[in-house]
């Protein structure tokens, strides 16, 4: 089932029939879905904003743009909940709920409170809706850099929206999955914190992230890295966008086992990276760096800033 489908089948009937009169070759393109009560939906797709009007038709203009009432955001909140928010409290403490697919819809409200903590959202408002997008081959050109002669441990570097996590996942699958005649594939520990690299829902991974993957969905990376290190025995753990110093300590914990980790981190380059404090100190540790500056532009480097 393709994504047209799946999110449209998440829709109250109004947002529903709007949706199904979009061409599915468009549809498939979409990166993103923003609907808030009483402002005009808007679609994006490759960077540019689509304003969709009551009739289906893409305009350009904010003012002709369908306008989203609170019907259409209670009514698509009772169907991706399937009809129980108590059962999507967890991952609605996250401000997130993750559809089949792998769709990922982040959600604003009020956020209710309890001892310092977010313990849910009510009074919903609006929805970002991410389409998962999976990409097989995207990393045909660097994995071999990154598996041969050796494992490295690898940190991709991206500014947001530049692919970095599609890149992370089909690197994943093809270390997990191994290279025919190039290496025989490894297990893999997925600490997915937010759902987006193996985008599980109800548990079971909905990309393909490989035949020797185990995901832990959902539990700070810190968290989630040390589980998989002690549980899973995995030859390779990864983790999307790095963050504080919980995760650099348990970065050198992995290490230290003996365990490569491949990561992803927001950062224009690997000068802007050396200058964050939490991560400074494990740098060290990293023996190819994968940097994404732009569509298509993907250039690896070793330890000392060299082309590899």
């Amino acid at each position: 089932m393709g994504a047209k489908e799946i999110i449209s089948g998440y829709m109250g009937e109004t947002v529903n029939g709007l949706f199904k009169r979009i061409n599915a070759d468009f549809f498939e393109k979409i990166t993103e879905i923003r609907m808030r009560v009483g402002k005009p939906l808007i679609i994006v797709k490759e960077r540019r904003e689509y304003f969709l009007n009551k009739d289906g038709d893409f305009e350009h203009a904010a003012g002709r743009g369908y306008i989203v009432t609170q019907t259409d955001i209670q009514d698509a909140l009772a169907l991706m909940s399937d009809y129980s928010l108590y059962a999507f409290e967890e991952e609605l403490r996250g401000g997130y709920i993750t559809l089949a697919g792998g769709h990922r819809v982040g959600i604003t409200g009020r956020a209710v409170m309890e001892s310092g903590h977010v313990r849910g959202l009510k009074n919903i408002s609006g929805f970002n809706i991410r389409i998962s997008h999976e990409i097989k081959g995207c990393a045909d050109d660097v994995i071999c850099k990154l598996a041969l002669p050796r494992l490295f441990d690898t940190m991709i570097i991206s500014p947001p929206g530049r692919g970095k996590t599609t890149l992370l996942r089909d690197i994943i699958r093809q270390l997990s999955d191994g290279l025919p005649g190039r290496f025989a594939g490894v297990t893999v520990g997925v600490a997915d914190e937010r759902s987006e690299i193996a985008g599980c829902f109800r548990g079971a991974p909905q990309n393909d992230v490989g035949i020797r993957t185990d995901v832990l969905d959902g539990c700070p990376k810190a968290a989630g890295m040390a589980m998989l290190l002690r549980a899973m025995s995995p030859r390779v753990i990864a983790v999307d966008e790095l963050g504080g110093r919980q995760d650099a300590a348990a970065v050198e914990e992995i290490v230290n086992a003996g365990v490569c980790l491949i990561c992803t981190i927001h950062g224009a380059d690997i000068g802007e990276i050396r200058n964050k404090n939490a991560l400074s100190d494990i740098l060290y540790i990293f023996k190819r760096f994968v940097v994404l500056s732009g569509p298509g532009r993907i250039n690896v480097y070793d330890e000392r800033g060299e082309p590899v």
